[in-house]
């Protein structure tokens, strides 16, 4: 399976399908709709820069949209009858938007050809895109029930629920896809119910390591409902991960309208969601990631100049500073800073640095204040590494150390680290183990509560803390 290559087809696909829309209403537009203006009489119809531009800027807004929606995300696992729907929604909106922004001081005869424009843009970009759509994601239907594609599977649990589950989807009329590599047993399951059928890679303890060795892309979790006791630990281990995972409805589920499925033909199964915003939220915040870092790059570009002749005339060393920490699914990465502190303040061995610190240059204590230090991060925020917002990065020195006491702060590897955070905004640079676990609270409310809007507070926040100079 080639992610990246089927989302390049349905991008070239959706390109081209509103192109060619958008080419075939231009001529409906000049052919049909502007004589009625002109009083019947032939207008000369020319290909110009009006029309060539279009091809490019109306195709690219369509893609773009799309991409803040979600559309291109979990590309194999698409429905023909979401799609349909999914379509059929991003059509309108994009339609009105494209009407408003460009239709609005066309040439008509009368109030009813706006009604007509606005139609035949709909039925011909609907049509033509979703039928490119329906291909594309038909071909990829039926490669997933001819077993020509699948999904590295993970059971979690050997009782009976975990074979019968298996047994019901190896012998699906229509595949889901799911390749079963093997399970993990619990000490209260008799192994040997699943172990003819799949080999054991090992207990709960093994799962992050078979996760990553394995490949693993979902997993289904088959526990009795005496285990769910365990079901916090197992998700504290998978779920800042990209990794789908589903569960088995009990009887509970079923009466509180837990249960949410829409498999007819396989088995039961609930998804439980990993996902954290909506998809075109997080689209939209990456989008406005990039886009605000790219200001804050220009607007911030003197004042980094003059930060680092200061910095590189005053005291021995370079003017960035670089340092490992610990980012989104638990993967490690550089992140920079203008260097606060004088040339080998470790030596090596991990210390956190306190207001009263020696370590802190004259001009370090500034930057420390204004959060002018982090000026460089807006390159990590670019490259995919952080985010404007989101909990502050640790180092694996202190995560180790912070895992003893609070076990569920890794569910903030499901984020993206940021630049600034709501425990940053609280309490500034943590001064020691017990401020992280202090500010650990704030970011597990943000990890509840995460939005745009929280985003720009917290950012806002942020400005004032900078501007008053009474950060930490």
């Amino acid at each position: 399976m080639n992610k990246s290559w089927q989302v390049a087809k349905y991008l070239f696909f959706d390109f081209f399908a509103a192109a060619l829309a958008w080419a075939l209403f231009f001529v409906y537009r000049k052919e049909v709709i502007e004589p009625q203006y002109f009083g019947g009489w032939d207008v000369p119809f020319e290909l110009g820069t009006q029309f060539y531009l279009g091809l490019l800027i109306i195709p690219s807004f369509w893609v773009t949209f799309y991409y803040i929606i979600g559309f291109y995300k979990n590309i194999y696992r698409r429905s023909r009858l979401l799609e349909l729907g999914q379509t059929f929604a991003s059509t309108v909106i994009g339609v009105i938007a494209i009407f408003f922004a460009f239709l609005l001081d066309d040439w008509i005869e009368s109030y009813k050809n706006y009604y007509q424009l606005i139609g035949t843009l709909f039925v011909l970009h609907f049509a033509l895109t979703y039928f490119f759509r329906l291909i594309l994601t038909t071909q990829t239907i039926h490669k997933i029930h001819q077993r020509k594609i699948g999904f590295n599977t993970l059971i979690i649990g050997s009782n009976e629920k975990a074979a019968k589950v298996y047994d019901e989807m190896t012998n699906q009329v229509r595949p889901a896809g799911n390749k079963f590599v093997g399970f993990v047993g619990l000490d209260s399951n008799n192994d040997a119910i699943l172990s003819h059928h799949l080999t054991k890679l090992g207990q709960i303890e093994d799962i992050s390591n078979i996760l990553e060795n394995e490949k693993i892309e979902e997993v289904i979790l088959a526990l009795e409902t005496k285990e769910h006791k365990k079901l916090s630990d197992i998700l504290t281990i998978i779920e800042n991960r990209q990794i789908t995972i589903w569960g088995i409805p009990d009887l509970y589920d079923l009466l509180s309208s837990m249960a949410k499925t829409n498999t007819i033909f396989g088995s039961p199964l609930i998804k439980i969601s990993n996902g954290l915003m909506p998809g075109w939220q997080e689209n939209t915040k990456r989008l406005l990631d990039v886009v605000l870092s790219l200001i804050a790059i220009t607007l911030f570009f003197p004042v980094f100049v003059v930060l680092a002749v200061i910095i590189k005339t005053t005291s021995k060393g370079p003017v960035f500073y670089k340092q490992e920490r610990i980012g989104r699914f638990g993967k490690p990465f550089n992140i920079y800073k203008l260097r606060s502190m004088v040339l080998g303040a470790e030596n090596g061995t991990p210390e956190l640095s306190s207001d009263d610190d020696a370590r802190i240059t004259k001009i370090g204590k500034f930057l420390r204040k204004s959060h002018l230090d982090e000026i460089p991060q807006f390159f990590n925020v670019i490259t995919g590494s952080m985010s404007l917002v989101g909990p502050r990065p640790e180092r694996e020195f202190y995560i180790k150390q912070i895992i003893k006491q609070a076990p569920h702060y890794t569910h903030l590897h499901k984020l993206r680290p940021g630049i600034t955070s709501w425990g940053q905004v609280k309490y500034g640079y943590a001064s020691n183990v017990d401020e992280m676990l202090e500010r650990l609270t704030y970011d597990m409310m943000y990890l509840k509560n995460i939005s745009i809007y929280i985003d720009f507070k917290i950012l806002i926040y942020t400005v004032m803390v900078s501007v008053k100079g009474n950060g930490k």
